[in-house]
């Protein structure tokens, strides 16, 4: 996942302004505690920072892969 599909996903899961603000301010127990942001900045794979944050915010599997965008096998 590349980092733009990462903010695409934010956008659509959690609105523009609430994604930005989440990415700043939740702090991710799957990764150590860190941040979107700062795991992203420190070289965290963007689908590995976007799978902490769904498990962590309860994101429903079937709205993980975007909208209209069945999972890929």
């Amino acid at each position: 996942m590349r980092h733009s599909r990462f903010w695409e996903l934010m956008a659509e899961e959690f609105g523009d302004a609430y994604s930005r603000s989440l990415a700043r301010s939740q702090h991710l127990t799957a990764l150590g505690g860190h941040t979107a942001d700062e795991a992203l900045d420190a070289g965290v794979a963007p689908r590995e920072v976007w799978t902490a944050l769904c498990d962590q915010m309860d994101v429903p599997e079937e709205r993980r892969h975007g909208r209209d965008h069945p999972p890929r096998a």
